[in-house]
């Protein structure tokens, strides 16, 4: 299928004043622009971020009754219980607030609820095991803005709550001693995009603020918050770009012997980017969760013994490794199973079920399913006399909104725009399949059912120079709403070196008009060498890295889409 490319607008007359004050390449200046940024002080800001750009904690609703609350078990050393979902936000939270207050404060110990069992959010269970273990404050993490029969359980049990969560709140409020949460109609808090563990962050900045601390032991949180902002895709803006910033310097260098033994595991070499924490560490994490018991993540990251540590890591590397292979597997019999559908090419959506497919790596495939045939897409399994499964979209498309207008066929459903998570009686699922396949055909665009690769400018090949480079790198941290730009060369052509690699991969050498050669790989695009070579001129785009080979640095094209 071929993709459509969308050069994304700009103002063009900011663009050139921003050219005029900082003299940096009219390329650079659109990204800057594009970014909402258009003056030399917000492109300083932008460039140079620093600690000192984070918000004041106190801005976020309920935090004094948080501090408050959180002063007072420490002053009368109760029994404190760290509760977090089982991701990796949620593990990274839990791993943050106890490397804190373990320094300050003995009875502490960490809950997280089995993925199955218990399921997401705070449970029943871990309330009740709370309250058989005399804990008489929790504090929870990525999770418990919905919680109300939960909490109000615990209150009934001598149990208080602070709930420091990002999720959109549903109705009413728990009634919690603070819920901390951005999202919450009434906060002000001046940034909504934080995540779980970034709001756990920002109750410890609170703290230390409030008993006027030095905020240095901050800086030494950073790695794992930037963990939980890499892995939980929430914007790359604002507070959480300064936070990624940091936190990667932190994590580039961090002490951890736990993360030091999951970067070993991961093959991944420092420094690392986001897009090494997305493919490479946060994987590993969510293992813990998808297969197994996600308290080995936590224990990783709080790891004190080396061997410990690396034993750890290792147990998750395994259960990664099972992970891929249940995902691939999955995913090979879902293609067959939807390619074997009578008319599947005309279908707007993907609706399986399977009963033995592995619930905890169906979301997985169900995106997986979404690149391969670019149709909104829900892959079902059974569990505990249930059709259970995930559903994951295309982008534009409103993914929750279809599957509410077949609510009245399900026990039970959650999630947003982009991905979901839903319950349904077996014998519903071939009435769900038709209503949803309505449901999808009747408000899906034309455009939306075509792959998308938006593009941020036209580039000459001249143009990519070590100075443009040097700029362009100060983009990063990369991630939604500063996404790592995606350029268009137009009429290149091969230098006669372009080869096919191992796994149907291309490394191209092409030059355009008088420029020198320039380098690129293009990954599972080994039928168009043919073309390539045939020396016609074509247009390329792609993202630019910094790529090392035998201790040389150089730039390379990553090639996302080809116009032959």
């Amino acid at each position: 299928m071929r993709k459509r490319w969308t050069l994304q607008p700009v103002d063009e007359p900011a663009a050139q004043h921003l050219q005029e004050s900082l003299h940096i390449h009219p390329v650079l200046c659109r990204l800057l622009v594009q970014r909402g940024i258009h003056t030399f002080e917000e492109a300083k800001t932008f460039f140079r971020p620093d600690l000192s750009h984070l918000h004041d904690p106190f801005l976020m609703q309920g935090m004094e009754p948080a501090v408050a609350r959180l002063e007072k078990a420490l002053q009368n050393n109760e029994h404190i219980l760290l509760y977090g979902d089982y991701d990796v936000d949620g593990t990274t939270a839990v791993a943050l607030m106890y490397s804190f207050l373990s320094k300050r404060h003995k009875n502490l110990d960490y809950y997280i609820p089995d993925r199955y069992k218990e399921g997401y959010g705070v449970s029943m269970a871990g309330v009740e095991s709370a309250h058989q273990r005399g804990f008489s404050l929790i504090i929870a993490m990525d999770c418990g803005v919905q919680a109300r029969e939960q909490v109000a359980r615990a209150k009934s049990l001598g149990i208080d709550f602070i709930i420091c969560d990002h999720h959109l709140p549903d109705g009413e409020l728990p009634e919690a001693v603070a819920v901390l949460d951005p999202m919450r109609p009434d906060c002000s808090y001046p940034f909504k995009g934080l995540s779980g563990c970034g709001v756990a962050f920002k109750l410890v900045q609170a703290l230390l603020q409030k008993n006027n601390q030095p905020t240095n032991e901050l800086e030494g949180l950073l790695d794992l918050l930037a963990l939980s902002i890499a892995a939980d895709i929430v914007p790359m803006v604002g507070e959480n770009r300064v936070l990624a910033h940091f936190g990667l310097e932190q994590l580039n260098r961090t002490e951890r012997l736990g993360l030091k033994a999951l970067i070993e595991q991961s093959g991944r070499h420092r420094p690392l980017s986001i897009s090494d924490v997305v493919f490479g560490l946060a994987p590993l994490i969510n293992a813990a969760g998808r297969l197994a018991d996600a308290d080995q993540a936590v224990k990783l990251m709080l790891s004190s013994e080396k061997i410990v540590a690396y034993d750890n890591a290792r147990v998750l590397e395994q259960r990664n490794q099972l992970r891929k292979e249940h995902d691939q597997n999955i995913q090979q019999e879902a293609s067959a199973l939807f390619e074997a559908t009578v008319g599947w090419q005309d279908l707007r959506s993907i609706v399986l079920f399977q009963k033995d497919w592995h619930k905890g790596v169906i979301g997985i495939a169900a995106a997986r399913m979404v690149e391969r045939f670019h149709k909104p897409s829900i892959l079902l399994t059974q569990s505990n006399g249930y059709a259970v499964g995930s559903a994951r979209t295309v982008p534009g498309f409103n993914i929750y909104k279809a599957i509410k207008s077949c609510e009245d066929l399900l026990v039970n459903f959650g999630g947003h725009d982009h991905a979901a998570g839903l319950t349904l009686p077996i014998e519903a699922v071939p009435t769900f399949r038709e209503r949803f396949e309505a449901a999808v055909r009747e408000s899906i665009t034309q455009e939306q059912l075509v792959p998308e690769v938006k593009v941020s400018a036209v580039l000459e090949l001249n143009d990519i120079t070590p100075g443009f480079w040097r700029v362009l790198k100060q983009f990063a941290p990369f991630g939604p709403g500063n996404r790592s730009p995606v350029f268009v060369s137009k009429n290149v052509f091969d230098t006669g070196y372009s080869r096919l690699l191992k796994g149907n991969h291309l490394r191209l050498a092409v030059k355009q008009h008088n420029s020198q050669p320039v380098h690129g790989v293009a990954f599972g695009m080994g039928e168009h060498l043919a073309k390539i070579t045939s020396k016609k001129p074509f247009h390329v785009a792609y993202k630019i890295e910094e790529e090392q080979w035998q201790g040389e640095k150089y730039l390379r094209m990553v090639v996302k889409d080809l116009w032959l």
